[in-house]
């Protein structure tokens, strides 16, 4: 492969030149466009810059923010201050300034963030814009009444020298956002986007992925209210109201400003929009409407015109990795009997003598009148599987997020080795090592496998440990997008990076739905080696009792929240109280 090609393929190398290349396009830019137009592709580049911030919290993190451009009042407000002041360190620091003080007011607008989702946090949002809209209209921006002037930094004084200072901040913050989007904050954000529980029990608290893309958020659009402090000179509440936060707020929805490069887009979008209309006579403020237009098309057609764009640009190569998805099924085939004796012969033993794991003794969960669980005992040994099992409605469910920190009021305690997991929240009982997988898909299909199994792992893994867990499992390569595989077999997925993060318990919550017949055997046969090869123990809770069967030396059965049964496999499963509770009565007879 060419050099050329190398530098442009290389995940740590690309994105600085893709920066140096935007960069020398903005220099282009700068040199050649009229002086007005140069003004307001100062606009546009602030625009973007918005705009990748909201795209953190908005687009990454699933969240509703609606007072975008209030963070950038407060870095605008910190900016005339330090102008007033007469601040030592000139205006980049006063700019750094901006950013670090909206950080801190979004980690603080982030806080309801943490109980509230959906329209009750774009209502809080809102009134927060609403109420610093009408603050800053009775006090002004520092310097505003006397009209002091904010200066641009040395050397970047006249607009074309402030577009191409501006054009630098926005390539540094695009490099910046993409490594951490990359990076295990930015896997957290898009793991709480797409739940929230499979967040917690990755080990990564949902408060602090929260928090901090509301603070990212909100410090990139301090910095960009301070380069409009720099544009203008004098900073007025016009500029920041929140009519405009929510045009912005739709303007990142219609461009799909998560992508770095659709934020661009979107930054055209918000000058170009009303230029066109100045031109054809109309006012300006029409221009809310036409992107409340664009707005309401992206959500009703679940499309945006960013994605259509990106979409009609990179036609091929999404055919190309739709054709590699399609390839990308479970490679999970069964052993033949001689392999797999050789496998279970020759795992490496961890020298662990048999002790207690997790130890559960007297659980009970009350939901209202309704006793979900009742006095349950179960014990899982080190270097074991235990199966946990029951009908529809036998309180399984109700066990595993008991254990895993999911409903913290129960009654009983919860042991994992010497550790007690009782009041611990989900992501510190998970980092002890209990770790679980669920019944429903809660791997984001915006990751790719490797990623999700680093963020899983918690960077535990090494890149040679995340192949050979995968090769393990049957999944498909580290580079595919989990997008483009079947949802058996992102539970293959889940499960080996579960095991990468080399817990002391794993439980398995219907790991098998979506495989074939072939495919369960296989599954069952990997399974059995996992304890001696990996040093992990396993509680399994499955409907398919042919694959029970398969692992379990023991088993623990539930019924109407109580244990029905517990013991070895052949007892529990020849239990006449198990048949009946499994086969019912009329049956048996």
């Amino acid at each position: 492969m060419p050099l050329v090609d190398r530098v442009f393929r290389s995940r740590r190398l690309s994105p600085f030149v893709y920066g140096a290349l935007a960069l020398l396009v903005f220099l282009a830019l700068g040199a050649l466009l009229p002086n007005y137009l140069v003004y307001l592709a100062i606009t546009a580049i602030v625009a973007t810059i918005a705009l990748i911030g909201l795209g953190i919290v908005t687009g990454t993190a699933g969240m509703i923010a609606l007072c975008q451009l209030t963070f950038a009042a407060v870095g605008a407000w910190i900016v005339s201050l330090f102008t007033v002041l007469q601040v030592p360190g000139g205006y980049l620091l006063w700019l750094v300034a901006g950013g670090v003080v909206a950080g801190l007011a979004g980690v603080v607008i982030g806080l309801p963030a943490l109980r509230l989702r959906g329209v009750n946090l774009a209502v809080v949002t809102l009134g927060f814009a609403a109420a610093a809209d009408a603050t800053l209209l009775k006090t002004q921006f520092p310097g505003a009444p006397q009209g002091t002037k904010v200066p641009r930094p040395e050397g970047f004084t006249d607009d074309r020298g402030f577009f191409v200072f501006c054009a630098i901040v926005l390539v540094v913050i695009a490099v910046a956002v993409h490594f951490l989007q990359k990076s295990r904050f930015g896997s957290g954000w898009r793991s709480v986007a797409f739940s929230e529980r499979g967040t917690a029990s990755a080990g990564t608290s949902v408060r602090l992925s929260k928090l901090s893309a509301f603070a990212v958020s909100a410090a990139i659009a301090g910095i960009a209210g301070g380069l409009i402090a720099g544009q203008v000179g004098t900073a007025y509440p016009a500029g920041f109201n929140t009519i405009q936060s929510l045009a912005l707020y739709v303007l990142a929805i219609v461009s799909g400003s998560y992508l770095l490069e659709m934020a661009l887009f979107g930054g055209i979008l918000w000058v170009l929009i009303p230029e066109l209309l100045k031109r054809l006579g109309i006012p300006q403020d029409w221009g809310f409407v036409v992107f409340g237009a664009l707005g309401i098309q992206a959500l009703t057609t679940n499309s945006n015109l960013g994605q259509d764009l990106r979409n009609a640009v990179t036609r091929r190569r999404r055919r190309r990795l739709q054709a590699a998805g399609a390839a990308a099924e479970s490679g999970l085939v069964p052993l033949g009997e001689e392999d797999f004796a050789t496998a279970l012969t020759t795992a490496p033993a961890h020298g662990r003598a048999p002790r207690a794991l997790l130890t559960v003794s007297g659980l009970s969960v009350t939901f209202g009148q309704v006793q979900a669980l009742q006095n349950v005992d179960l014990t899982v040994e080190e270097g074991t599987i235990v199966g946990l099992i029951g009908p529809n409605g036998a309180g399984k469910s109700t066990f595993v997020d008991a254990i895993a920190g999911f409903l913290p009021q129960h009654e009983g305690t919860v042991r994992l080795g010497d550790d007690a997991l009782d009041g611990l929240p989900p992501h510190r009982r998970a980092r002890l090592g209990l770790r679980r997988t669920f019944q429903q898909d809660r791997v984001p299909p915006s990751l790719t496998v490797g990623d999700f199994v680093t963020f899983i792992s918690r960077g535990r893994a090494t890149v040679a440990e995340t192949a050979e867990v995968l090769e393990f499992l049957g999944c498909p390569p580290a580079a595919t997008r989990i997008s483009n595989v079947d949802v058996g077999t992102r539970r293959l997925v889940e499960v080996a990076a579960n095991l990468a993060a080399k817990p002391r318990l794993l439980v398995l919550d219907e790991p098998a739905a979506g495989l074939s017949h072939e495919e369960h055997v296989a599954f069952g046969q990997r399974l059995r080696l996992i304890p001696a090869r990996y040093g992990t123990s396993i509680l399994i809770i499955e409907h398919d009792l042919d694959l029970v069967r398969s692992v379990c030396g023991s088993i623990t059965v539930l019924n109407f929240g109580e244990v029905l049964a517990s013991g070895d496999q052949e007892t529990v499963m020849n239990d006449p109280e198990v048949l009946k509770a499994y086969m019912g009565e009329t049956e048996m007879l």
